[in-house]
C-alpha cells in the first residue's frame, strides 16, 4: 500500500516533521530498526525500575512563542507536554581550580560575574558578550526562512554575523583577548559540543550558549513523554510507526526514489514500502551510500562530504541514601576541568585516551522536574558526560574485549575520584546502580556511523554555507537529520517544522 510520506527513522527531527503531516491529514508511515522510537531522544530502563535519557539532557527555545512551542501549539501538545526551568540565576555551574563561575540569563549580571574575577579585563569582556548579543542577532535574521527585508533593515547585525563565518570559538577568544581561565569558563560547556575552543565553529558555541541563556528547560515528564506524545500524534492520525524494522535499500525508478526495501528484524521478513514522498531520517552520508553516491547531483555529493561529529563516553549512575541537593546539585548541570586549557584537556583524552585528569559533564535529571518517575522516591540518578574516540573504541571492543571493558571501567572510575574529592565525598558508597555506554555504544542503539553524537562535527567547515539541508537532488526524496539540519533538541524540532512548512507552505516558523 502507497503512503503519502514515508519516514526513514525515527530520530527527533522525523517525529516532529511525521507528527505534523499526520496532524495535517497526511497519510505518515514510519521505519525505526532500534526498539524504540527518538533516535537519541530515546529512554530506556534498567534493572525494572531506573529509567535513563540515551543523551538529552537539557534542551532550549522551549519558552512562549519559540520553536517548541509553536510546535506543539500547532500539534495541541502543549497543555500534555511541559517543560520546568533550570535556575535563570545558574542554569550552568561552571568548576575549575581556583575559578568558578554560575552562567546566569542576564548578560549584564554575566558581565558583572566575569568582571569580578577578571577585573584586570574588564573592557574586553565587555566587547565580548556585546559582540555576542550582536551576532546573534544577525544569525536570527540569516536562519531560514530569511526574509530579505528584515536583511536590509539589520544590515549592520548581519554583517557583523557573516564576518565570523569561518571562525572557531578561539579565534573569537584571541581577537577580544579573554583571559585563558575566562575562556574555560565560558567554553566549559563544550560536552554539549564533544569539541574544544579551537575546533567549534564560533557560530554553534554562540547559539547554543545564547539559546540557553534565553531558557534552560528539561521535560516534566521525562524526555519519554515527549517522545511517546509525538508518536501518538502520528498513530492516532491513522499513521503507523514500525520499530524494529531496518531499511536495507532505497527504491528508484531514474532519479526519482519511490520507496524502500525493509526487513522486518523480528521475523526476517522482507518487504518494499511505497509512497509520493520519502523522507531519510538516518544519516545521509550512509543513506547516499546506500542509494550511489554518484545519482546525486555534485553540489550535493560536496555537501555530504562532511566530518562526522566525535563521539562520547556516558555513565548513567543512581545513587541512594544521600539527597544530592544537600552537595551543591539542583537545577543547573555542573561542568568540571582539572585543566585550564580545554584545547590541551580534549586532546590528551580524545586522541591520548588518557583520562587522568578528566573534564566532563554531571547532570542531576532526578532534581529537574518534581514529577519523579525515573527511579525509585528513595533514589536519585546522576549522569556523567565527556568525549570519547570511536576509532580506539572500536578497534578495543573488536580486539580484545576484557580490556574495552576496563577502559570504561577506568574512565568511570577517574571521574568518580574528582566526583568525590570535589563534590560528594563517598559517593561510591551510595551507588546502587551504574551502566556506561561508549560510542560504539552510540552506533550499536542509535545506528550513528562512527558513533557520533551529532551528525556532522560542528567545525566552521561544516557549519558553514555549504552546510547540507533538506534537498538532494533526487525526486521526491528529502533529507531530515540533524546533519541536514542541526543537532540538539530545539535545532532538531526546528528542522522538522522547517521542512514540514517547505512541503506543506503551512507557516509555523515564519
Amino acid at each position: 500500500m502507497k503512503t503519502d510520506y514515508l519516514i526513514v527513522g525515527s530520530g527527533l527531527s522525523a517525529l516532529v516533521f511525521g507528527a505534523l503531516m499526520a496532524k495535517a491529514g497526511k497519510k505518515v508511515q514510519m521505519l525505526e530498526a532500534h526498539e524504540h522510537p527518538g533516535g537519541f531522544g530515546h529512554s530506556f530502563t534498567m534493572a525494572k525500575k531506573y529509567t535513563f535519557n540515551a543523551q538529552l539532557h537539557y534542551v532550549w527555545d522551549c519558552g512562549e512563542g519559540d520553536t517548541v512551542d509553536r510546535v506543539l501549539k500547532k500539534l495541541q501538545l502543549d497543555q500534555e507536554v511541559t517543560f520546568d526551568r533550570y535556575d535563570p540565576n545558574g542554569f550552568d555551574h561552571m568548576r575549575m581550580p581556583n575559578y568558578a563561575i554560575d552562567i546566569p540569563s542576564d548578560n549584564t549580571e554575566l558581565v558583572k560575574r566575569l568582571v569580578t574575577l577578571f577585573p584586570q579585563d574588564s573592557h574586553q569582556i565587555q566587547q565580548f558578550v556585546a559582540e555576542i548579543q550582536k551576532v546573534r542577532a544577525g544569525l536570527r535574521y540569516l536562519s531560514p526562512p530569511v526574509q530579505p527585508l528584515e536583511l536590509l533593515r539589520h544590515i549592520g547585525e548581519v554583517c557583523c554575523a557573516i564576518q565570523y563565518l569561518n571562525s572557531t570559538l578561539q579565534d573569537v577568544f584571541d581577537k577580544f583577548k579573554i583571559p585563558q581561565a575566562a575562556q574555560t569558563l565560558l567554553a566549559l560547556q563544550w560536552p554539549d559540543f564533544l569539541l574544544p575552543p579551537a575546533q567549534l565553529s564560533f557560530y554553534a558555541w554562540l547559539i547554543l550558549f545564547s539559546g540557553y541563556q534565553a531558557g534552560a528547560f528539561y521535560p516534566t515528564k521525562h524526555f519519554e513523554q515527549v517522545i511517546d506524545a509525538l508518536v501518538q500524534i502520528i498513530t492516532d492520525n491513522h499513521g503507523q510507526v514500525l520499530l524494529n524494522h531496518e531499511v536495507t535499500d532505497f527504491l528508484l525508478v531514474d532519479t526519482t526514489v519511490t520507496g524502500v526495501q525493509a526487513i522486518d528484524l523480528l521475523t526476517n521478513e522482507s518487504q518494499q514500502y511505497m509512497a509520493d514522498t520519502v523522507i531519510c531520517n538516518i544519516d545521509p552520508k550512509k543513506a547516499a551510500g546506500m542509494i550511489g553516491l554518484e545519482k546525486f547531483s555534485r553540489t550535493v555529493q560536496k555537501k555530504l562530504d562532511y566530518d562526522y561529529s566525535p563521539s562520547n563516553f556516558m555513565a548513567y549512575c543512581v545513587v541512594q541514601g544521600i539527597n544530592l541537593k544537600d552537595y551543591g546539585f539542583g537545577k543547573w548541570n555542573t561542568f568540571h576541568t582539572g585543566d585550564q586549557d580545554l584545547n590541551v584537556a580534549f586532546d590528551r583524552m580524545y586522541t591520548d585516551q588518557d583520562y587522568s585528569n578528566p573534564s566532563f559533564a554531571i547532570t542531576t535529571p532526578s532534581l529537574l522536574t518534581t514529577y519523579g518517575g525515573d527511579c525509585p522516591t528513595d533514589c536519585q540518578i546522576i549522569e556523567f558526560l565527556t568525549v570519547a574516540n570511536y576509532g580506539y573504541f572500536k578497534t578495543l571492543k573488536h580486539c580484545d574485549p576484557k580490556a574495552y571493558r576496563q577502559k570504561k571501567e577506568e574512565i568511570l572510575e577517574s571521574i568518580l575520584d574528582v566526583v568525590e574529592r570535589e563534590y560528594i565525598p563517598n559517593l561510591r558508597e551510595h551507588l546502587v546502580f551504574k551502566i556506561s555506554g561508549s560510542p560504539t555504544t552510540n552506533e550499536d542503539f542509535c545506528n550513528c556511523p562512527e558513533g557520533n553524537s551529532y551528525g556532522s562535527s560542528l567545525t566552521p567547515k561544516n557549519m558553514g554555507i555549504d552546510r547540507l539541508n533538506h534537498q538532494t537532488s533526487l525526486n521526491n526524496f528529502y533529507f531530515c537529520n540533524a546533519s541536514s539540519g542541526y543537532p540538539g533538541f530545539a535545532p532538531t524540532f526546528w528542522t522538522g517544522a522547517l521542512l514540514y512548512q517547505r512541503l506543506s507552505g503551512d507557516l509555523i516558523l515564519a
